[in-house]
């Protein structure tokens, strides 16, 4: 407690009294924190804290809706609390709203201005010009050595197809880079974006990311609005990315998550 008082003091002015932990993600710790001036504020450890940070304020720069952020030191960031309320139809709604706005934002290449990690798999984002050589590049095959060598060889080919399956130069949209259900909190009829792993890439993979575990409600699809023709068949190769991340961070249990997506490709 003392030394998350420690840092938390000369961002805030304020001591931390108490500290509640709050479920986060699996790779790093949340808390919400009772400060001494009777403030609740929300701290988040890890690595990489001074890079979210910036992600947030650029989604919320753009328009949609993130926790404010209150500052970041060492490995601690420092949020707004917000009440969490649970999922309803007008939370989706906002969603969907809120997502089509991020996509609003348009960068002017595809990646981002520093690398980032999902724990030990690393985040390659150094920029590029052309869509399908980014998605292969700096996703599919960012470190073939760590997938299973059969795997490898089926994405290898899969990504020598890409130029015919993946447009060159979708908009290079503002990306929340991890869009799952469990990265949204909904507060009151709000829908707020959270634990992001921003980018500028073509949209609709924010849209199968949030397809991969579940699909969202017609209030969602409404509210965010028409789809590009062929998103269908430009589904599976936009999931096989989290389907492989997820393989390398929680091994074999998500090996049939990442075959079924190439087998519905062809692969």
């Amino acid at each position: 407690m003392s030394r998350l008082s420690d840092t938390v003091l000369p961002m805030l002015g304020a001591e931390v009294l108490r500290a509640r932990p709050l479920h986060g993600g699996d790779l790093s710790e949340v808390q919400l924190l009772e400060l001494s001036d009777g403030r609740h504020v929300v701290a988040k450890t890890g690595p990489l804290v001074a890079a979210e940070a910036a992600m947030l304020r650029a989604i919320r720069d753009a328009g949609a809706p993130a926790p404010e952020v209150l500052g970041a030191a060492g490995n601690v960031l420092l949020m707004e609390a917000l009440q969490e309320t649970g999922a309803s139809t007008a939370g989706w709604q906002m969603l969907g709203h809120a997502l089509r706005q991020l996509h609003s934002a348009i960068g002017p290449h595809y990646g981002w201005a520093e690398d980032y990690a999902f724990g030990p798999v690393a985040i390659p984002n150094a920029p590029l010009e052309n869509w399908a050589d980014f998605w292969a590049s700096r996703r599919l095959l960012a470190d073939p050595d760590a997938l299973p060598r059969d795997l490898r060889l089926r994405v290898e080919a899969l990504c020598a197809r890409l130029p015919e399956l993946l447009p060159a130069a979708p908009p290079a949209s503002l990306l929340h880079g991890d869009l799952w259900s469990g990265n949204v909190l909904f507060s009151g009829p709000q829908a707020y974006l959270i634990d992001p792993a921003c980018y500028w890439g073509h949209g609709e993979v924010d849209l199968a990311m949030l397809h991969l575990f579940g699909a969202p409600p017609a209030a969602f699809h409404d509210a965010y609005g028409a789809l590009e023709p062929g998103h269908e068949g430009r589904l599976p190769i936009y999931q096989l990315w989290p389907a492989l991340v997820h393989l390398r961070l929680f091994g074999a249990s998500y090996r049939s998550m990442v075959e079924a997506r190439l087998e519905a490709l062809g692969f």
